[in-house]
């Protein structure tokens, strides 16, 4: 395809960033300009700021990628008036001179819920595209975990919005989503999971299954040994909905393996609580996804124990890159990961989590069969090559018509 010029807008992009979704804007990002393209990325300085004063460690930007972090003099009305009226308030002059001057080919909006809400979708004129991350478009709290406790089966918005101590969005209660949602000329949506719960809560547009992807491992591995004993992994944001301390209730009873929890969050201090006295659990914090690439290899398996819809998740991908199985609770994109790749188990309780566990470690030949499954798969399907191949086949679709 010849050059591009496309613009990236999302609220948190690296280095101000929580993780997640952000990881999987820079290193789409870094695809896109590796293959020649032209890429400036639009992000909000002031939102992050608002949680966390230093920015996370530089992540190395190609030279064809131009970052545009804004910053405002009241950066907290402009995220009320994103959070509220769904409009990118004092942003809007900034963004609307970069797409005057700059001309794109292509927007693709990610998750903008601070950046400017879905008035952002109105501005510019090119190709747009909108990656669903999260539920945004269709749950206030973004999640769809409702009351901070279970999935969510039936709506209850106000209800759960007070219940997370969030002022409900005004923007919501009228047809601004429906007339904004008009301007996307395709939502790429990471699952089929996430395509049909979108639908059924009432979003309305052309959608196209398009995973998420990571980067192949590079070939010089540090095998230096992170672990005395044998021990599973789990890697990801603590958060409540992310199901972890369910985990450290499975290894207050289970002594066999070591279990090593890589990441960080507001949930941290809860959990780091509930796991003391259990010497076999261990909290390595935040790492640049380069430093996990041992940790990953050296597992019997990555645990995945979400009690939310997780959109589509990269941790078991990033497992599979590494020949190592994953053992997920069966709920949401996540059933179809480990039915598609068959690299791995699913659990419903925690006595099937124990019972994966054990199979697996007493089972080298059973392990790395998975682990090959679901290194195949991800080889084939969920490589940076694979990704951008439909991705282009899209562009080229959508500017034919």
């Amino acid at each position: 395809m010849k050059q591009l010029k496309l613009c990236m807008m999302t609220t948190f992009y690296p280095p101000y960033h929580f993780g997640g979704d952000a990881v999987f804007v820079h290193r789409l990002v870094q695809a896109l300009a590796e293959r020649g393209h032209l890429v400036d990325v639009i992000h909000s300085e002031d939102a992050y700021r608002l949680r966390a004063r230093d920015p996370k460690p530089e992540f190395e930007e190609h030279a064809n990628v131009t970052r545009y972090g804004l910053r405002s003099r009241f950066p907290k009305l402009n995220a009320l008036c994103a959070h509220q009226v769904g409009a990118p308030a004092g942003y809007r002059p900034r963004i609307q001179a970069l797409l005057d001057e700059r001309e794109y080919d292509v927007i693709h909006y990610h998750n903008v819920s601070l950046l400017g809400g879905p008035g952002l979708l109105r501005l510019g004129d090119a190709i747009k595209l909108y990656t669903t991350h999260e539920y945004w478009l269709v749950c206030p709290t973004h999640v769809l975990f409702k009351y901070d406790r279970e999935a969510c089966t039936e709506r209850a918005c106000l209800r759960c919005t007070l219940h997370s101590h969030r002022p409900p969005q005004l923007w919501r209660l009228g047809s601004t989503l429906a007339d904004c949602a008009t301007h996307v000329n395709r939502f790429l949506m990471p699952s089929r999971f996430a395509r049909d719960r979108h639908r059924a809560d009432g979003l309305d547009g052309p959608m196209t299954v398009l995973p998420n992807f990571v980067p192949k491992p590079t070939e010089a591995h540090d095998e230096t040994p992170v672990s005395k004993r044998p021990f599973f992994l789990c890697v990801g944001r603590l958060e409540k909905l992310k199901g972890v301390q369910d985990l450290i209730e499975v290894f207050r009873g289970y002594r066999a393996a070591d279990l090593v929890i890589a990441g960080d969050g507001d949930y941290r201090k809860t959990l780091e609580h509930a796991a003391s006295g259990l010497d076999h659990v261990r909290f390595l914090g935040g790492l640049h996804p380069d430093e996990l690439g041992r940790y990953y290899r050296q597992a019997v398996a990555v645990l995945v124990p979400s009690l939310c819809y997780e959109v589509f998740p990269l941790t078991p991908i990033e497992a599979f890159m590494h020949e190592t199985p994953v053992i997920a609770r069966r709920i949401g994109a996540l059933t179809e990961i480990i039915e598609e790749s068959g690299g791995g188990m699913t659990f419903q309780t925690l006595d099937e989590c124990t019972r994966a566990m054990d199979q697996l470690q007493n089972d080298p030949e059973l392990r790395n069969e998975l682990g090959a499954r679901g290194a195949c798969k991800a080889n084939e399907r969920w490589t940076p090559e694979a990704h951008l191949a439909r991705y282009f086949e899209i562009i080229a679709e959508l500017m034919a018509k």
